[in-house]
């Protein structure tokens, strides 16, 4: 009887080690597909996924990025539906408003990256983990890199910054064979009834023209929008940061600025010369990766007269 008993007890004790063994194993598998890393981020350190899958890019400037690291986003804001470089990239994706944390929850994001100042920061974190980004603090190039990290995707932003660097630095040598090593440019818009002139930093293709390209400023661009980025003028004082090269923005069903139909426009020796050229404000507002690939075309096509 003892015998029996004590076999019968090894047989308990093997089937509850089994069961252990078996629910042990559980969550490990499940731990495997949502391995977590911590990231020291602006807003702190952030547990975040090692590959986040379901991405929320609420700061709209980073969306291009991201989509060049091969993430698709489950949400965007609705700055970015009007950016033609992406094509049909981000057309089934949900547009999400400030705050709108019903239809975050609903998407079940696993990331969401923002900027700082964004209101909703702690709201947003209820959800998912929340990367803040302030994009002064990085330029154009450095900012890619920075998602890069965030995403896992270090080696694929790298590898665009290198092939961007050698593209930038063939087109180059194209545009000073073109225009010559003094030609000055300048990016001019009208939004509203404000007139705009933009620094090197600020989208707009200025990152291409004077940082990648290398074109000079007019020095009164330089001396009085470099430093806070962009600046509103009268339109009577553009011919004081008149360039060799004007890029004028415009929106694709609005009529031309209304400085481009005054006197003092029509004087400069740029517009006499034939040398504006219009670009699509909505689409080139922007600084990602593939914003700039196209505005590098459009800009080495527009100053070597290929387009």
């Amino acid at each position: 009887m003892k015998k029996k008993l004590l076999f019968l007890s090894i047989l308990v004790l093997i089937g509850l080690l089994a069961a252990c063994g078996k629910d042990s194993k559980q969550p490990v598998g499940a731990d495997s597909e949502t391995k977590t890393r911590v990231f020291h981020a602006e807003n702190g350190d952030v547990e975040i996924p090692v590959e986040p899958k379901r991405v929320a890019v609420l700061a709209h400037i980073y969306v291009g990025n991201v989509l060049e690291l091969g993430v698709k986003p489950v949400a965007v804001n609705e700055w970015v539906k009007g950016n033609k470089f992406f094509g049909d990239q981000i057309e089934d994706v949900e547009v999400v408003t400030d705050g709108a944390v019903e239809k975050l929850i609903e998407l079940e994001p696993d990331l969401i990256i923002t900027f700082t100042n964004d209101q909703n920061i702690k709201k947003y974190s209820e959800i998912a983990p929340v990367v803040a980004l302030t994009n002064t603090n990085y330029d154009y190039l450095e900012q890619h890199l920075e998602i890069g990290e965030i995403l896992g995707k270090e080696k694929e932003a790298q590898e665009w910054v290198d092939e961007w660097n050698e593209k930038a630095a063939e087109a180059k040598e194209k545009v000073r064979a073109a225009i010559g090593e003094d030609a000055t440019a300048m990016v001019i818009e009208q939004v509203d009834k404000e007139t705009y002139i933009y620094g090197q930093n600020w989208g707009r293709g200025t990152e291409v023209m004077y940082q990648a390209l290398g074109i000079k400023a007019p020095e009164k661009v330089k001396a009085d929008v470099f430093g806070p980025g962009y600046k509103a003028i009268s339109p009577e004082v553009i011919p004081e940061y008149a360039a060799d090269y004007i890029f004028v923005g415009v929106g694709e069903n609005d009529a031309d600025p209304s400085f481009t139909e005054t006197s003092v426009w029509k004087e400069i020796p740029a517009v006499k010369n034939g040398n504006v050229f219009k670009f699509d404000s909505e689409s080139f507002w922007f600084n990602d990766a593939i914003t700039l690939e196209n505005q590098l075309e459009f800009v080495v096509n527009s100053l070597t007269k290929e387009n």
